[in-house]
Parts: C-alpha cells; sequence; structure tokens
C-alpha cells in the first residue's frame, strides 16, 4: 500500500482518533458526527466552562440535546477521567483517555494533537471595528497545531475566511514546525466550509453535503476519506481557494437577494403598494425566480458577515464588489426604517418616541433558537433608546441578556407587557408566540416579519 492507502484505511476502518478544534455551533455538532461514525474524538477549547459542560454531558447548543452528547461522553459511560496541564494560559483541565471508539470528550490542552490521526479546526473568524477580516483564531489554531504536526496527520479548516487563508496563513505556519514536513506527502491538509444553519433538523452536518478543497490530489482523497464517513456526500473542488470562495459565494449570493428583497419594500411603501402581496404573487412564477423576504436586517454570524471577507479580499486587488456594498447598505439600513415605521405610527396616536413604553418581541437573530449574533433586534433597540424610548423586551429562548454596558431581562408577563405598551415591535417571528393574541392586545403594533396572524 501507498502511505496515502494506509491513511485512507485507518479511516474506513475507523482505527482513528480525531479531534475538532473550537466547540461552538459549527464544531460541537461535528463532534458528535464524528464520534457518531465511530470515530474517537477530542474537542478542544479554550474556554474551559464549555469543556467542562460536555465532559459533565451538558450541551449548551440547542441543536445538540443533552441527552445525545451523553450518548458520547463519561456522563453515560461511567469511564474514569485525568486531569492534564493546559498549554494555553488557562488552568488545567479534565480530560479522558478512552479505551473504546466512537466515544468524545474534551480539553483545553492542545497536546493531545500528538495523539490524533486528523483535526478539523472550527474556530470564529469575526470582523475587526473597522471591517476587516480577523484570523487570530485561524492563526493560533496554526500555531498549536503545527507543534504536534506529525507524519500522516489530515488538518482541515473549516472556519469561514477569505479565499487564500489555507494556503497563504495555514499551510506557512505547518510547513515550518522544524521537522521538513511537506504538505501532501507527510501531512494532508484541506479547507471544508462549514454550513451550519442554527435550528434546522433537515439539513444537519450528517445530511449537508460537503464542499472540499485539498491542497494537493492526495490531500483531497485522504480528506474526503476523514469526512466521508461522517457526512453524506463530497462535492470536491479543485483548491482550497475555491472551496473558501463557495462559501462566501453562498451567503453573499442571500445577502444581496436579501438585500434585494428589502429594497422592494422600500420602493413598495414610497409607492402605495403591499411589498408581500408583489413578492407572493411572484414567487407563483415556477422558473427563474427564488423567493427572498424583506425584514429588520441582517443578523447571524454567516450572512451579516461573510461578504465583507469578499469584499475586503478584493480591496487588495483595487477591485470593487459593488452588488456587496450596495447590499449592505441597504440591510444595515433596515433597523433604522423600522425605528422610523415606530416613530410615524407613535405620531399617528399622537404620542412621541421619547417617554414611549415600547416592547419587542424576539431579540434572537431568527425564529426558535437562542442566538443573538449579529441579531438586528439589537439594533432597533438601541436606535428606539437613543430617541428617548423606554424599551423592554420579550423572548421565550433569551431569558437575558447583556448589551452596550446594560443588562436586560425578559418581561415574566407577555400579556401584561403588551397591554402596557405603547407600541409593539414584532422583530423576531417566534413559532410559540400566539399571533392572534398579541394583534389583539397590543395598542399599536409594527410587524417587521408579516406574521400570520392566524399561526
Amino acid at each position: 500500500m501507498t502511505p496515502i492507502e494506509n491513511v485512507i484505511e485507518k479511516f474506513e476502518n475507523r482505527s482513528t482518533h480525531v479531534a475538532v478544534v473550537g466547540l461552538g455551533y459549527v464544531g460541537l455538532p461535528l463532534c458528535i458526527a464524528f464520534a457518531k461514525a465511530g470515530y474517537q474524538v477530542t474537542g478542544i477549547d479554550i474556554d474551559e466552562r464549555k469543556v467542562d459542560s460536555i465532559n459533565r454531558g451538558e450541551s449548551y447548543i440547542e441543536d445538540i440535546p443533552s441527552s445525545i452528547l451523553q450518548q458520547y461522553t463519561r456522563q453515560s459511560m461511567g469511564i474514569s477521567t485525568q486531569t492534564v496541564g493546559s498549554t494555553t494560559n488557562h488552568p488545567p483541565s479534565t480530560t479522558l483517555h478512552l479505551s473504546s471508539r466512537n466515544q468524545f470528550s474534551a480539553t483545553t490542552d492542545y497536546s493531545i494533537l500528538a495523539e490524533c490521526d486528523a483535526v478539523s479546526i472550527c474556530v470564529p473568524t469575526p470582523l475587526s471595528k473597522t471591517g476587516d477580516p480577523n484570523i487570530a483564531y485561524v492563526v493560533s489554531a496554526a500555531e498549536q497545531t503545527a507543534k504536534y504536526l506529525h507524519n500522516d496527520m489530515v488538518v482541515v479548516l473549516e472556519s469561514t475566511t477569505y479565499p487564500g487563508t489555507t494556503t497563504e496563513i495555514l499551510l506557512p505556519h505547518l510547513e515550518q514546525n522544524n521537522q521538513g514536513f511537506q504538505v501532501g506527502q507527510d501531512f494532508f491538509l484541506a479547507f471544508s466550509p462549514e454550513r451550519i444553519d442554527p435550528g434546522r433538523a433537515d439539513w444537519t452536518v450528517e445530511t449537508m453535503p460537503k464542499v472540499m478543497g485539498g491542497v494537493t490530489g492526495g490531500c483531497l482523497e485522504v480528506a474526503t476519506a476523514f469526512y466521508g464517513a461522517a457526512v453524506g456526500q463530497i462535492i470536491p473542488v479543485s483548491s482550497p481557494d475555491a472551496a473558501e470562495m463557495v462559501k462566501l459565494f453562498e451567503n453573499t449570493f442571500r445577502a444581496v437577494n436579501i438585500g434585494l428583497a428589502n429594497e422592494l419594500l422600500l420602493m413598495c411603501d414610497k409607492l402605495g403598494l403591499d411589498a408581500w402581496e408583489v413578492l407572493d404573487a411572484a414567487a407563483t412564477k415556477p422558473f427563474g425566480f427564488m423567493k427572498f423576504t424583506p425584514g429588520p436586517g441582517l443578523g447571524g454570524h454567516c450572512i451579516p458577515v461573510d461578504p465583507h471577507y469578499l469584499s475586503w479580499k478584493l480591496r487588495s486587488l483595487q477591485y470593487t464588489a459593488r452588488f456587496i456594498e450596495l447590499a449592505s447598505e441597504i440591510n444595515t439600513n433596515m433597523p433604522a426604517y423600522w425605528v422610523q415605521r415606530v416613530q410615524d405610527a407613535l405620531n399617528e396616536d399622537t404620542k412621541s418616541v421619547k417617554g414611549s413604553q415600547i416592547l419587542i418581541l424576539g431579540v434572537a437573530y431568527k425564529k426558535d433558537v437562542s442566538d443573538m449574533r449579529e441579531s438586528p433586534s439589537l439594533d432597533i433597540l438601541h436606535l428606539l433608546q437613543t430617541k428617548g424610548a423606554m424599551v423592554q423586551y420579550h423572548d421565550p429562548y433569551v431569558p437575558s441578556f447583556s448589551y452596550d454596558g446594560q443588562e436586560f431581562v425578559s418581561v415574566p408577563d407577555l400579556i401584561a407587557a403588551l397591554e402596557e405598551a405603547d407600541c409593539v415591535v414584532i422583530a423576531t417571528d417566534h413559532s410559540s408566540y400566539d399571533w392572534q393574541t398579541i394583534v389583539n392586545q397590543s395598542n399599536l403594533l409594527i410587524d417587521t416579519r408579516h406574521v400570520d396572524v392566524r399561526g
């Protein structure tokens, strides 16, 4: 057998120990998918609270119930634990040394990578305050992985980033580990973008097609064998750069089309037309049209952020991504549009925004999740407060949160809050809300989501 065939055989036989760096919305579901596939899995995170929670069998991710997590952790197996030292600036953490496969543990100690056959990197890639990509977490993970890189190790980056990150940032760190390793021969490197959509049960890690781009043909072949055990379909592309571009284009496509839908709302407002009537009628065309809907703005980690990675990269090449810039301008201004709608509605009711009691329904970025990342509800809340409104909120998924130095707690009695509010703003259309009751109990209602009150 060739060296590549030997590596592939280990994945096929599940005689492998794999690691996942970053145990958030992407990393934890991936760990469970790998454990279900039969791998021994170790999750690595610098957040000791996440590590301890996992090792207790307590999930902090809605898509992974604790009952599922416990099937693959010591909580349900009674396997002994061991305290290990940390190579980070964090205290020692508890990890597991498992004697059987199909199990999962977590640690803050990167040295476990010396025992692992493969590692997937799923760390955050936020934007900086200036709108530039912040890949500090990727660089840190690359540096730690390079310390423990060994023969036949497979490294796959999943973090969303700009085209060129895998080959320009990750690869040099791995090749400069002082062992003279060469990619495609001594170790294998690929990029496979995450496609997690929190709250969905139809498309999960296991069922979502997985795009994969290897640095070399051998890298692609080995990484495909690694992931092929856990996911339903691998979509190979020619390079990591192509795979990185796939991810950015997917979410840019959504951001631009949502921006177009939001502009339709603005145009119909000027023309005295019902944007939703226009959208519903247009959606009856059986081809050439895909329905996107307007709303309060963009939320979540991907859609508001990913297009800016692409725009930033192209600016470095003296090219302006005009569609991206225009869509961003429209989407970013939607919270201000809805605040103006609140102000106009209150004026019609002979009230001013200043001093009015306003209740926001939903602060999560989309319905039926607790995820508040980049939620436009927070922009609406902030803008209303700057105008002097007294703002409260209710969200069945978010009991409390901190924002802009303030602490907010969901109102305990929704009906009473509806009756007391001068204006109610539907910002997130959670399925658990009784919309007819909300309509009946509200003095004034601004609906950013076009909810079906019959539901």
